[in-house]
C-alpha cells in the first residue's frame, strides 16, 4: 500500500483489527492466514440493504430483531430505507425501529461509530458500504441476496450462527484494496481558462481548480460519453506518458474490480490479494493495445489529449458521473485503506467459488468415455 511505511493498514473502524501473524515471510502473508480479531467487543453495527426490493423486508427485519434483541448491538440504518412505506407503516416493526440509529449519506459521517458492517443484497451493496467510508473501514459481511453475489459469500439461511461467529472473531478476512483518486478540475463559470482567479476569504488569488477526492472499490472507468468520436486521453505512470488511449475509454481497476467491467472488456482475473493495479483499454483504436498489471502504490494520471475532438467522461464504481475537459486532471494510485471483507471459508476457497457459481469458470461439456475397445486402432 502506498502509506510511507512498510506494511498495509490493519486497523479497520475504531475497534477491529486483524490478527496478526508471526510466520509472515517478506511481509506478504498468507491468503489462508488472515483472520479477524477485536481488540474490544463490538457493540454497534451497520446494516445495508438494497433499496426498493420487496424480497428483502422480511429478512431485513429478521436480522434487525436478532442483532437489537438477541445480540444487544447498537444498529444503524440509512434513513431512505426506514422511509420504505413497507418498513415504515409496519406497526410489528414499530419497537424495534426506535431502537435504530439513522443516518444520511453525503449528510452524516458514521466512520467511528461503526463496528462493523451486514450487507443485504448484491455486490453493490458493498460497492455502496465502501462508498461511505472514506479512510478506515470496519469489516464488512456480505449475504448474497441479489442478482450477482460475486462479493457476498454468505447465505442468509444461517445468519444467526454466521453473524454470532463474526462478533466472537471467529472468522477470515480478505483485504480489498483500494484505489484513492483525486479529480482537480478547472472552473469553466466565465472567462478564458488562464485569466480566470479563485479569490479566497482572505483576499489571496489562486488558480481557479477544485479538487475531488474519492475512494473506488471496483474501478475508474474514463469513456467517450455521448460523443460518435473516439476518446482520447493521456495516461501517465508515474509522471512519464506511457501511452495515448484511443477508443471508447479505459479501466483503471483494482483485483477486485478485475471480475467486473474489466473482465468484461477482456481483461484477466486478479485475486484480491495481489497488489496490483490493472489498466484495461475499452474497445481500442489498436489491435496490439492488451490490458496489463502494473504494481500497486504507482501514481497514475489520466487527462485529456490536446488533439482531442472531444471532452471524456469519468465515472467511480459506477457512480459520480462526471466530464472531464482540457485542463482537468484524474490521479489515481492504491489506497492506504482497504476494504476488510469477512469471509465465509478462506480468500482463496471463496474467490474460486465466486468464479464458478457465478462467472461459470472454465465450465464446457466433458469428453465421452472412451472404452479400451475404441482406444484399440486396427492396422492397415
Amino acid at each position: 500500500w502506498s502509506c510511507n511505511i512498510n506494511l498495509p493498514v490493519t486497523t479497520f473502524g475504531p475497534k477491529a483489527c486483524m490478527l496478526k501473524n508471526p510466520k509472515a515471510v517478506m511481509h506478504i502473508q498468507d491468503p489462508a492466514s488472515q483472520r479477524l480479531t477485536w481488540n474490544k467487543p463490538p457493540k454497534s453495527v451497520l446494516v445495508i440493504k438494497k433499496i426498493q426490493d420487496v424480497s428483502l423486508l422480511q429478512p431485513f427485519k429478521e436480522l434487525c430483531i436478532f442483532l437489537t434483541e438477541q445480540k444487544q448491538m447498537l444498529v444503524y440504518v440509512e434513513r431512505k430505507v426506514l422511509e420504505d412505506p413497507a418498513i415504515a407503516n409496519d406497526d410489528s416493526f414499530v419497537a424495534v425501529k426506535k431502537k435504530f440509529c439513522t443516518f444520511r449519506e453525503d449528510f452524516d459521517d458514521i466512520s467511528n461509530r461503526v463496528d462493523f458492517i451486514i450487507c443485504l443484497g448484491g455486490d453493490g451493496t458493498l460497492l455502496y458500504a465502501s462508498s461511505l467510508f472514506q479512510e478506515s473501514v470496519p469489516p464488512v459481511m456480505a449475504f448474497h441476496l441479489g442478482s450477482l453475489g460475486f462479493l457476498t459469500p454468505f447465505n442468509f439461511d444461517t445468519y444467526q450462527t454466521q453473524v454470532t461467529q463474526v462478533i466472537e472473531g471467529n472468522a477470515a478476512i480478505v483485504l480489498r484494496s483500494r484505489l484513492s483518486v483525486r479529480v482537480v478540475k478547472e472552473r469553466r463559470e466565465k472567462g478564458r481558462a488562464k485569466d480566470r482567479k479563485l479569490i479566497l476569504s482572505n483576499g489571496d488569488a489562486e488558480p481557479a481548480r477544485r479538487a475531488m477526492q474519492y475512494q473506488v472499490l471496483n474501478e475508474v472507468v474514463v469513456d467517450r460519453g455521448p460523443s460518435s468520436y473516439l476518446s482520447n486521453v493521456d495516461l501517465f505512470l508515474d509522471g512519464h506518458l506511457i501511452t495515448t488511449v484511443q477508443g471508447d475509454g479505459v479501466i483503471v481497476s483494482t483485483p477486485t474490480g478485475s471480475t467486473a467491467y474489466a473482465v468484461a472488456a477482456g481483461a484477466s482475473m486478479i485475486h484480491p490479494n495481489v497488489p496490483a493495479i490493472m489498466i484495461t483499454p475499452i474497445c481500442p483504436h489498436s489491435l496490439s493495445f492488451r490490458p496489463i498489471v502494473v504494481p500497486a502504490g504507482v501514481e497514475l494520471k489520466v487527462m485529456l489529449s490536446r488533439e482531442a475532438r472531444n471532452n471524456a467522461w469519468v465515472s467511480f464504481d459506477g457512480r459520480k458521473r462526471q466530464e472531464i475537459g482540457q485542463g482537468d486532471s484524474i490521479t489515481i494510485t492504491t489506497s492506504c485503506f482497504p476494504v476488510p471483507s469477512i469471509c465465509f471459508r478462506d480468500p482463496v476457497n471463496d474467490w474460486f467459488e465466486s468464479l464458478a457459481q457465478c462467472l461459470h469458470w472454465n465450465v464446457r461439456k466433458k469428453q465421452g468415455y472412451m472404452s479400451s475397445e475404441e482406444e484399440e486402432v486396427e492396422e492397415p
